[in-house]
């Protein structure tokens, strides 16, 4: 446990972080899951459009720290190449 008020500080503000990480991670999924979705059920339109929500979402929990920016660029191309495979 915390000692010093420095520590007890730290602390608080990492349970905040770790808070609204947790809710952009989910948000994130969310998007993905759409696209998800939308290429299951082999729509391109609808796919197309998820993916256009998906990708600025993406990226900014890159730009945030959420996820790695390679790993955000590595989700948007793979769920491009899958929406691009629905049109071919």
């Amino acid at each position: 446990m915390a000692n010093t008020t420095s520590a007890k500080k730290a602390t608080r503000k990492i349970a905040r972080r770790t808070a609204v990480n947790k809710a952009r991670r989910s948000r994130v999924r969310g998007f993905i899951r759409k696209v998800e979705e939308a290429i299951a059920s082999g729509d391109l339109a609808v796919a197309t459009e998820a993916l256009r929500a998906a990708q600025p979402e993406i990226q900014r929990a890159a730009t945030r720290g959420v996820l790695h920016g390679n790993t955000a660029s590595r989700k948007v191309s793979r769920l491009a190449q899958r929406v691009k495979a629905l049109s071919a």
